[in-house]
Order: structure tokens, then C-alpha cells, then sequence
């Protein structure tokens, strides 16, 4: 990968959810919502310096948040460090 978030930026790979519910029912992809929970592929450096966000965590982000780019045909959000909730 040759993408470097820049500012205070990250860059995360959403992590798809199930699409079947408990009871079995399958869920049709326009009746999903996009997942709001990813892993940390690239971080900036000044993200770096501030220690508390690393490359492989799990984070929760806001709905609509972030740019979507592909990179390498893999989706991805570039997302401001203040966009992320938390780390899970």
C-alpha cells in the first residue's frame, strides 16, 4: 500500500457486518447500513506522535464521516482522528 493520511488522519478498512440475522433471514445489501466499525491500516505522523491510535486497532467511527477511496480495488474511509469514537 502507498497511500500516508496526512494532517491528523487515519487511514481504516471497514470490517463488513453479517448479513443474516439471528433467526436466519438473509438481508438484502441496499437494506444495510455501512459499518461504522474498521481496523487501522495507516496512520499520520502527527497521529503517531500523539500514541493513542496504532496501526491494526479496531475503532468505531461516526456514521457519515470520513472520504471513501479505493486503493489496490479495496474500499476504505480516510477519516480525521476526532472522527473516531473510540477503540474497541
Amino acid at each position: 500500500m502507498a497511500f500516508k493520511p496526512l494532517g491528523k488522519r487515519v487511514l481504516v478498512e471497514r470490517i463488513e457486518e453479517e448479513k443474516k440475522t439471528n433467526s436466519g433471514i438473509i438481508i438484502p445489501d441496499n437494506a444495510t447500513e455501512k459499518p461504522s466499525i474498521g481496523i487501522v491500516k495507516e496512520i499520520s505522523k502527527e497521529v503517531a506522535k500523539e500514541g493513542e491510535i496504532k496501526k491494526d486497532d479496531k475503532v468505531l467511527f461516526g456514521k457519515y464521516k470520513g472520504n471513501e477511496v479505493k486503493i489496490d480495488s479495496k474500499d476504505y474511509v480516510v477519516l480525521e482522528s476526532e472522527d473516531l469514537l473510540g477503540i474497541l
